[in-house]
């Protein structure tokens, strides 16, 4: 189970996210501060630095979103492209098959060595 202290520090990080606030160090240690919330001090800096180029609103909404939707998205242009006139039998033959990932047998090693 999370600590307090990371508890803490997701929240700030979520409120300085929705507020549309760069999400800092300085800004999450004032966060925590303000809420009387003691954190040790690595975990602000761990989670600014963590967060850095990662848009938490696009996280949240697509939670469990990205395995379903593959498939689904792969199929509809190929029935648009069959509608418009019939070019997706072409397209397919020029896709190259991909390459079968390697199993852990074929690296020497199992679940169970």
């Amino acid at each position: 189970m999370a600590s307090s202290s990371e508890l803490g520090c997701v929240y700030a990080a979520l409120i300085l996210q929705d507020d549309d606030v760069e999400i800092t160090q300085d800004k999450i240690a004032t966060l925590l501060k303000a809420a009387n919330v003691t954190v040790e001090p690595f975990w602000p800096g761990l989670f600014a630095k963590s967060l850095a180029g990662v848009n938490l609103k696009d996280l949240i909404s697509n939670v469990g979103s990205s395995a379903g939707a593959a498939p689904a998205a792969g199929a509809a242009p190929a029935a648009g492209a069959a509608a418009a006139g019939g070019d997706a039998p072409k397209a397919a033959a020029k896709k190259e098959p991909e390459p079968e990932p390697e199993s852990e047998e074929d690296m020497g090693f199992g679940l169970f060595d």
